[in-house]
């Protein structure tokens, strides 16, 4: 006896794409009101949302690409926004890091404030700045006073802003009546830290 095929499945109903799209309206207001940044548009300039979730975020993770296409993706300690339409990355020890940008400048890179469970997303163009390079006096003198006595910054890694969006916490959609506080105070239970000034 021939077996049938099984039945394929209905497309989605009008009911679960409007609340798709109900969702998302949500998470992009939401968003736009907690962060002073209106994640329903993206931006190429470097606001003062931007500036207060660089101050807070520990790392910035740096997304590479190889000679194969092969994507790389490394932590960087040291970094800062410079002007409007610009961030500054130290390499201390990145290698591979420095020989991808060498082949493809192009890049993204992300940040999250992991007690405020927000950040952004910036893509960009790069430019490496060696000591040799007379900017270095400009660029790698800043990034050299965040990394101190202890590191040296062997370059200046300079990325000019394409394309800026913001990356934040499905909780922000779920519980739209939760505050930033809320989601710090959650977030300060789940890793089991107190802040410090009340420690």
């Amino acid at each position: 006896m021939a077996l049938s095929a099984p039945p394929r499945p209905s497309p989605p109903g009008r009911e679960f794409r409007w609340r798709i799209t109900h969702f998302r309206l949500i998470r992009g207001a939401v968003a736009a009101a907690v962060s002073g940044f209106d994640a329903r548009r993206e931006s190429a300039v470097i606001n003062d949302a931007v500036r207060e979730d660089i101050r807070h975020s520990v790392l910035c993770w740096l997304a590479t690409v190889d000679e194969n296409g092969q994507p790389n993706v490394s932590p960087k300690e040291l970094f800062t926004d410079h002007g409007e339409d610009a961030i500054l990355i130290a390499d201390i020890a990145s290698p591979v890091s420095v020989r991808n940008l060498a082949r493809n400048p192009l890049v993204c890179v992300s940040f999250v404030d992991v007690f405020r469970q927000r950040g952004f997303k910036i893509a960009g163009r790069t430019r490496l700045i060696a000591p040799v390079d007379p900017d270095f006096a400009v660029y790698g003198a800043r990034l050299q006073e965040l990394a101190g006595p202890d590191f040296q910054v062997r370059h200046a890694i300079h990325v000019a802003v394409t394309r800026i969006s913001r990356i934040w916490a499905p909780s922000y959609a779920l519980f739209p009546d939760r505050t930033v506080e809320d989601q710090q105070a959650r977030a300060h239970a789940a890793y089991g830290v107190r802040p410090a000034s009340s420690a």
